[in-house]
């Protein structure tokens, strides 16, 4: 119940929390200096403290919320949502057991994979990654927390690996993350699965032409292998990115589609997955008769 609606005998009842009430002092003050829209000042303002009090009362070094989206439940009445949580914990603080979370929660066991990626981290790019399914059949390097949300949950069983590869990663540091990813899973996939959100910040240009590169690598390398390319982006140099890429899978001779920011990311991800249901019910060994090769 707002506070506006509570009856005014009820009002002096609510308790006032001056350290509360200073927080969103100031995050008024730091949204209005950026010159945030100002229907959305308000909520952050009431909301945002929480997220301290999330932080510090239950132990954590880290917290991420990325994106978070404006949700209008009521005419006039805009909510911040969460569409991505990322949290780390100090194990020996006390004050995380509140949140009974099970030791195995945990636990420390990278796969070869998961390690040879994390060796990569830098000031610049993520290279966050974890393996779903190491008998699945979409692999599915992903840009963006959002994106890695909607992708994980739509593929299931089907994505081998859960990854945000986001961040503006140089051409070197992406290129080595795709040639990680494909020496490890490209002989069991049906689909490579390139997709993200319209990035702000991230040359698509530079990410598509070194994971393109990387592919050609491969092939020249390993020999060809059956798998349908689905890539859904947008972002800047989009189209110079598109075309590089292209210009690799036709060489190649691969099936491909590809998708720009004008279509809807669900749609993109449902495309992959009929990809896979084709490559499944033949489309591979076809595939692989062209191709030369073994399904």
């Amino acid at each position: 119940m707002d506070i506006e609606e509570l009856p005014k005998d009820q009002i002096a009842e609510i308790p006032f929390d001056p350290l509360t009430g200073l927080k969103s002092f100031v995050i008024t003050n730091a949204l209005s200096d950026i010159k945030a829209p100002r229907e959305i000042i308000s909520p952050l303002a009431q909301n945002l403290p929480k997220l301290w009090d999330l932080f510090h009362h239950n132990g954590m070094t880290t917290l991420e919320l990325n994106p978070i989206r404006m949700s209008q439940r009521r005419p006039g009445m805009l909510t911040p949502i969460a569409c991505d949580f990322k949290c780390g914990f100090d194990r020996d603080d006390p004050r995380m057991k509140r949140l009974n979370l099970p030791n195995d929660l945990f636990a420390l066991d990278y796969s070869d994979f998961e390690q040879e990626i994390n060796q990569l981290r830098t000031y610049q790019g993520q290279s966050d990654v974890s393996v779903i399914n190491p008998k699945g059949t979409i692999l599915a390097p992903t840009f963006g927390g959002g994106a890695n949300s909607l992708v994980t949950e739509f593929l299931g069983d089907d994505a081998i690996i859960s990854s945000d590869f986001g961040g503006n990663p140089p051409y070197e540091k992406m290129r080595e993350v795709m040639r990680i990813c494909l020496r490890h899973w490209l002989k069991q996939t049906n689909v490579l699965f390139i997709i993200g959100g319209k990035a702000n910040n991230t040359d698509i240009f530079t990410t598509f032409r070194a994971m393109a590169d990387a592919l050609r690598e491969y092939f020249s390398e390993h020999g060809p292998t059956p798998v349908y390319l689905v890539i859904g982006r947008g972002g800047p140099n989009l189209a110079r990115g598109l075309l590089a890429f292209k210009d690799v899978v036709d060489s190649l001779g691969l099936p491909y589609r590809m998708f720009s920011f004008d279509s809807a990311m669900t749609d993109v991800v449902r495309y992959a997955q009929e990809a896979d249901r084709w490559m499944k019910a033949g489309g591979r060994h076809m595939l692989a008769k062209k191709l030369g090769v073994a399904p």
